[in-house]
């Protein structure tokens, strides 16, 4: 093993831009939604500030689940056939792509077959549960408020061109 690949591919402190870091600078802005900080750093960049200087900041993170629907065995083995029967058809296909005279046959094969496993796979998931989460739902991760902050070098510029933006859209930040 050579220096340079001990020091590399297996070096004891990992680079620091893969470790999470806390944002750092001032704050220049503060929005309740993310739209509005999106909004308010496209206007920097559009006024040639520095936006590399920029953090868009989540305050006060809340896990939001939403729930979209009861959840059935009809729907579970419905999702289940049809995740399989995608999964048959691409088998199905390949198969008479490389089966010389194969005709239709492997791909029928590979479509009953797949609905048939994905349904079987669907329905062992489901009933592993037993009962204990019958609905689908979507997680969000969203903030009470979003702060712009900016690196003090340029914070001052920063704050105010938001407030430039803030008086010419009528609404304060």
């Amino acid at each position: 093993m050579t220096q340079a690949f001990s020091q590399t591919a297996f070096s004891p402190t990992p680079q620091a831009s893969q470790l999470p870091t806390m944002p750092t600078g001032w704050p220049i802005g503060s929005y309740a939604t993310y739209a509005e900080a999106q909004r308010a750093v496209d206007h920097l960049a559009d006024k040639n500030f520095p936006v590399q200087d920029v953090t868009i900041v989540g305050v006060d993170p809340l896990l939001v689940e939403r729930v979209a629907a009861r959840l059935t065995w009809g729907k579970v083995l419905g999702s289940g056939a049809m995740s399989g029967a995608w999964f048959g058809l691409f088998v199905g296909l390949l198969l008479s792509l490389f089966t010389p005279g194969a005709g239709l046959t492997p791909i029928l094969i590979g479509l009953l077959s797949g609905v048939a496993f994905g349904m079987a796979f669907a329905a062992a998931g489901y009933a592993a549960t037993r009962g204990r989460r019958d609905f689908i739902s979507h997680s969000q991760l969203v903030a009470t408020r979003y702060d712009v902050l900016c690196q003090p070098r340029n914070a001052e510029a920063g704050r105010d061109l938001l407030a430039q933006l803030a008086m010419s859209s009528g609404r304060g930040f």
